[in-house]
């Protein structure tokens, strides 16, 4: 078994990266990919490796020999057991990777091949993975994900390949039935010299040489079925390094351990691009959009993309009709943060802070201008007293209270907070009201059992306390992050119109702006997710309290706050859930206002099937 690597193209798309080097000499997390690659192929038992160069090969075969192919250098591979050769392609620039396989066409019929391009980056497992399956032509591929570009393959029942997919047959109507092409193959002598090499010849002789290798397997495919396999990878971590961003994900999907939470965590979303991932960070309803509201979401796509959103005037009328607010008393923003950020840049004088809590408003204010509460229990409750107690003396201009809290889930009833509300009235104190979580809350009324509107998203409410302003994310409750999202409600219009002023004409998106004007109509469906959130959080709390290395803290939001215990630190854990079980939660150990001396985690409610997928894997702890 010999291996071919595939390296002579410029990576263009990799910029300044790639002015002095080619696309394998990149590092990801300080190791190149050529390093990573011939490391893993120096463990097989191959009688050579033949690397096709091509743009600044000088350099990349000089680099290679003195780091691999010199006794005691750092990845010297024995020239007893293994070789290195090279064969260049002169024109690389004016060609494509066939005219590159078609330089080592003989070397390819004198042993069975491992093609891989040079490009890759993947978990140690796929080489065995490849060579100890039986079936001599074989080809890695992916189960289709949105991130992925470049040669897709249909497979029989039999996982033979029947087709391969050229990006201008590309269909997304048939995504589910699509794997991509990991472009690591396995093929035998025999295959070689019988069927690709002259297939090979013929096609570009036909067609020239500024095309792709997979379209003379495609050909092959088409003639005959049934001689190339596909082996599925499953969950096993793989990366095609095309641009920068690629680069970025390549790097966080492959950190170490002392690196691998700043890399997640550093990205504050995105994580659609990791495929199959959970995320137990991010704080959204798992009920909501229902299916009837994507569909009307997804049938006015086209207009939506292709249109320009409507301005200020006209969604502060779509917000009002929305969540039941007069228009001079409601702004609608570009999520909560940028309300958030225009909001706190206007304030002056010392502000009340409670801490544990969401950090994006003190971060947004004078540190020394802050005033802050931290509860003196181990669950981090507290109550209205205890704020107007606190904050009695301190000369505070303005309160923030985020109900439920963040990440301790506290949450002070609707009556008590009006009774905050009235106490900041009376000392002229704007009492900053996130609810943002507030429709995940749980208090039921004795006379008819059912859940109580907590909401302070009413006229009566805001012209009863001037002083109060109440934000809400809309992402969180409803469950649409991408859309960013969120109100700013109060009878203070100077404020309101202040802030209308501050942020830009187009704020919003037409997506966001068409949400807000279909909403009412699935209303009754939102409420229904609510109520089935409440189950699931109940069912969930109980699950989690089996584990136990954690301490469940109490919560009426979507997720709960956790006390790691021994023997596991919450980076212990974290680093597990993701290496094994492709789950991301939250390590909030080094949160201010938490105990420095104990470990936490904050963990959200996701749905059913994906919280006892979480449960399973702590309980495999």
């Amino acid at each position: 078994m010999q291996a071919i690597i595939l390296a002579a193209g410029m990576g263009r798309r990799l910029g300044e990266l790639t002015k002095e080097n080619t696309k394998c000499m990149v590092p990801v997390n300080g190791v190149r990919l050529i390093d990573r690659l011939l490391r893993q192929l120096s463990t097989l038992p191959l009688t050579r490796i033949i690397i096709v160069i091509g743009y600044k090969g000088k350099e990349l075969k000089e680099y290679i020999q003195s780091t691999f192919l010199v006794p005691h250098s750092t990845f010297h591979i024995p020239h007893s057991t293994l070789h290195i050769d090279f064969v260049e392609n002169p024109i690389y620039d004016k060609t494509n990777n066939i005219y590159s396989l078609s330089m080592v066409k003989e070397q390819l019929q004198q042993d069975d091949t491992l093609l891989i391009e040079s490009d890759l980056i993947f978990s140690d497992r796929l080489f065995p993975m490849i060579l100890e399956n039986p079936y001599p032509n074989l080809a890695l591929v992916a189960k289709y994900e949105s991130w992925m570009d470049g040669t897709m393959v249909r497979l029989d029942e039999d996982q033979y390949i029947v087709n391969f997919i050229s990006k201008q047959a590309f269909d997304y109507a048939d995504v589910d039935s699509y794997y991509k092409t990991v472009n690591i193959y396995k093929f035998s002598r025999e295959f070689l010299q019988q069927q690709y090499v002259p297939f090979l010849d013929a096609y570009t002789k036909a067609v020239g040489n500024n095309e792709y290798y997979e379209n003379v397997l495609r050909i092959i495919s088409l003639l005959n079925s049934h001689n190339m396999k596909a082996l599925p990878i499953g969950n096993e971590k793989w990366y095609e390094i095309d641009d920068k961003q690629d680069l970025d994900i390549a790097e966080a999907l492959f950190a170490d351990d002392q690196d691998v939470i700043r890399k997640y965590y550093g990205r504050y979303g995105g994580f659609w691009r990791f495929p199959q991932m959970l995320d137990f960070c991010y704080l959204v309803n798992p009920y909501f959009p229902s299916k009837r509201m994507k569909d009307e979401l997804r049938s006015n796509f086209d207009t939506l993309l292709t249109e320009y959103p409507s301005g200020m005037k006209v969604n502060t009328l779509i917000a009002s009709k929305s969540f039941g607010v007069s228009e001079p008393y409601i702004v609608p923003g570009n999520g909560a943060a940028e309300l958030i950020k225009v909001l706190m840049e206007g304030m002056d004088g010392k502000v009340g802070f409670i801490r544990p809590s969401f950090e994006e408003y003190p971060n947004r204010y004078d540190p020394s201008q802050q005033v802050t509460f931290v509860p003196s229990n181990e669950d981090y409750r507290y109550t209205a007293d205890d704020l107007m107690a606190y904050f009695g003396d301190a000369d505070i201009k303005s309160l923030l209270l985020i109900n439920p809290d963040n990440p301790s889930g506290n949450f002070i009833p609707k009556a008590d907070v009006l009774r905050l509300a009235q106490w900041c009235e009376e000392r002229a104190i704007r009492l900053v009201v996130d609810e943002s979580f507030v429709d995940f809350s749980d208090t039921r009324s004795v006379e008819c059992g059912v859940r109580s509107d907590n909401s302070l998203l009413s006229d009566v409410i805001l012209e009863s306390y001037p002083h109060m302003a109440v934000m809400k994310s809309i992402s969180k409750s409803f469950g649409v992050p991408g859309l960013r999202l969120g109100i700013l409600a109060s009878a203070d219009t100077e404020l309101i119109a202040r802030i209308k002023k501050e942020v830009s004409i187009w704020n919003l998106n037409s997506f966001a702006e068409f949400f807000m004007q279909i909403y009412n109509k699935h209303e009754s469906d939102y409420l229904k997710a609510c109520d089935k959130f409440l189950a699931e959080r109940d069912s969930f709390e109980q699950h989690l309290r089996s584990v136990p290395f954690l301490r469940v803290m109490p919560s009426q939001a979507n997720y709960f706050l956790c006390e790691v215990l021994p023997p596991y630190t919450a980076t212990e854990i974290v680093i597990h859930m993701l290496r094994q079980h492709n789950i991301l939660t939250r390590d909030c150990s080094k949160k201010p206002g938490l105990d420095p001396t104990k470990q936490y985690m904050r963990i959200a409610v996701r749905n059913h099937e994906d919280n006892m997928r979480l449960i399973e894997g702590l309980r495999k702890m």
